[in-house]
């Protein structure tokens, strides 16, 4: 029998021939990230938990502060002292001030065929490049850190059957958040999320990306997309090659299949406080906003912020709202500093900020008040995510989180003239 993405790859990491969903195998981990939101944490455990505490393979470890940047207290600064000290110490690869993990880690470091395991939920964005990747919690971390080893259940694989290309006006965070509207957020409990089709090759990398981080919100283990000829450019742009380039069989045995027809999907929303709850964006036009957010690791990268441009040129953002506008790493904010897409947001009155998880984590920069309501183009909407338990998040892609910044109410970039 055959075997889908996610199967080959952990075969491969376990260093068996075949395996099959629900077997446990003991695999080798290629990579390991860590940002500053739960270090600090691992590195306590590696020194009071760990009787003989060493690091298995150093070069495969990569730390990135990037979610408190600069810090916002004493309380952070003390934590980021903490894990800047033990990675100057051990020689681990740190990013400080660099971007969001997930852009560090795509820029720099993930490879097709990997097994990469990251402190956060949103690690299955390496999926875009043809890699298992899947976030683990600070014991599970700490345990690769120092055997370079873990053990992972075999997932079911859903299977995404792509068509078409998405309408004039419509991304893929409108795509995928459909899909988890769709599917319901234990939708994809513990399973892989494998998108194909002949409608993978319409997506570019940085939609493939947008894709692939959020899959996690309908409770998927993993995303996986084929590492095509776009992909492995992307790679050959930034100076690496692939470990494994692998596709599923064609008769692989998937838990369930899905096609969908890019030019069927339209601009939606996710309104508070769930992710699946996705409503045409029609539907909640008129709804005042205080805030608005571009960036984070799904959509801060300069597509995103081209969108933004495009629509905010000419226009001003509105008086009662706050519009935050944050590169997801230094590379995309010159690259958007050179077309001249900064001054096109300053001079609108938007709110430049450095590259950094920002309000998406909601912890420092721009927190929303009590009874606040914020549009974004972060990752999650719960209760109180962006500040105020008392709060009002509602997720919608660049363009649309654009317009609305300019009315001072949810609408969609084609009501903007």
């Amino acid at each position: 029998m055959g075997m889908t993405m996610a199967e080959k790859i952990i075969a491969a990491a376990a260093g068996v021939e075949s395996v099959k969903p629900g077997d446990i195998h003991t695999v080798e981990v290629d990579r390991l990230m860590s940002n500053d939101g739960t270090t600090h944490l691992t590195i306590d455990m590696f020194h009071n938990n760990i009787k003989n505490p060493k690091i298995a393979d150093v070069s495969k470890l990569v730390w990135v502060v990037d979610h408190n940047v600069p810090s916002d207290s004493p309380k952070t600064a003390a934590s980021h002292k903490k894990m800047r000290d033990f990675a100057k110490k051990h020689g681990i690869t740190f990013y400080e001030g660099k971007g969001v993990c997930h852009q560090i880690m795509m820029e720099h470091h993930v490879r097709p065929g990997e097994l990469i395991f990251g402190a956060d939920s949103h690690t299955c964005a390496y999926g875009a490049l043809g890699a298992f990747g899947t976030g683990v919690g600070c014991t599970d971390y700490l345990y690769a850190m120092v055997t370079g080893k873990s053990w992972v259940l075999v997932p079911e694989t859903l299977r995404f059957n792509l068509s078409g290309s998405l309408p004039k006006g419509v991304y893929a965070r409108d795509l995928i958040l459909t899909i988890i509207g769709q599917i319901g957020a234990n939708g994809a409990n513990y399973k892989a999320m494998e998108f194909g089709g002949e409608g993978l090759a319409a997506l570019t990398m940085s939609d493939r990306i947008a894709i692939c981080n959020l899959c996690v919100e309908a409770g998927a283990k993993t995303a996986l997309m084929e590492a095509d000829d776009t992909a492995l450019a992307y790679l050959k742009e930034h100076g690496r090659e692939p470990k494994h380039v692998f596709s599923s069989d064609a008769d692989a045995v998937f838990a369930k299949e899905y096609d969908i027809d890019l030019s069927f999907i339209k601009p939606v929303v996710a309104k508070p406080h769930f992710v699946d709850q996705v409503v045409d964006a029609k539907e909640c036009a008129g709804i005042k906003i205080d805030e608005a957010f571009l960036g984070s690791c799904n959509n801060g990268r300069l597509e995103d912020l081209r969108v933004g441009a495009e629509i905010l040129k000419g226009h001003k953002v509105h008086p009662l709202v706050r519009f935050l506008v944050v590169p997801a790493s230094n590379t995309v904010y010159r690259q958007a500093l050179e077309e001249g897409l900064l001054d096109i947001f300053m001079e609108a009155g938007a709110i430049v900020m450095n590259a950094n998880c920002s309000v998406c984590w909601g912890s420092c920069q721009g927190v929303i008040g009590e009874g606040e309501t914020l549009i974004s183009t972060g990752t999650r909407n719960f209760k109180g995510r962006a500040g105020h338990a008392d709060s009002y998040v509602y997720l919608a892609s660049a363009a649309t989180v654009t317009a609305s910044a300019i009315q001072g109410e949810i609408t969609t970039a084609d009501r903007i003239s």
